[in-house]
């Protein structure tokens, strides 16, 4: 049960519903198509970004803290459950997010430690770098690291998991951090 409660949670693609009913254009016809905050904020539009990455990170924090109170033992089912509902929601052909907002919210209703470590990396190397897809990285990179860490030895096969996932959905990413063409927040892609 905590699985379908997160799938149910994690599918819902809050990025493409903002964007269609504040009058936008389908937000899978745009940049990397993809449904997440940093391509909203593609559209020019802040304020439906920052909605976005909140609600995504949200749907994941309710999952597991629902299966928490109404499903002991569920938590990293339903965890598990709302990462994959993003990246893969069954309604949009299994084309989701990259799942890293969905990620920091699991990870504060696992262990708000985790979530505090994911959010810290998260946003300095964005500071940094101003790359949203290395901040990404680093953020996933940090959660089985700091769920070790913290002795949440039970997540850290989740985390890993996660974390692999994440890089693998962030692969041309990746090529164009190496090729140095991936784009700053900020500035057009070269």
């Amino acid at each position: 049960m905590g699985l379908l409660l997160g799938y149910a949670l994690g599918a819902i693609p809050f990025g493409l519903l903002l964007t269609r009913f504040s009058g936008g254009v389908d937000i899978r016809t745009i940049g990397s198509g993809n449904i997440g905050a940093t391509n909203v904020l593609r559209t020019g539009r802040k304020g439906l970004a920052a909605l976005t990455l909140l609600l995504d990170l949200l749907k994941g924090l309710c999952a597991v803290l629902l299966a928490t109170k109404y499903l002991p033992g569920g938590e990293i089912l339903a965890a598990a459950g709302a990462f994959f509902g993003h990246l893969f929601p069954v309604w949009l052909q299994f084309k989701g997010g990259k799942g890293v907002a969905t990620y920091a919210g699991i990870l504060f209703g696992l262990f708000w430690q985790g979530g505090l470590v994911y959010a810290v990396a998260w946003i300095g190397a964005l500071l940094i770098s101003r790359i949203s897809s290395l901040s990404g990285l680093v953020a996933a990179l940090s959660a089985p690291i700091a769920a070790a860490i913290f002795g949440h030895y039970e997540l850290v096969a989740l985390l890993s998991a996660c974390t692999l996932i994440v890089f693998w959905k962030h692969r041309s990413n990746i090529k164009n951090l190496l090729d140095g063409t991936e784009p700053r927040i900020g500035k057009s892609k070269s």
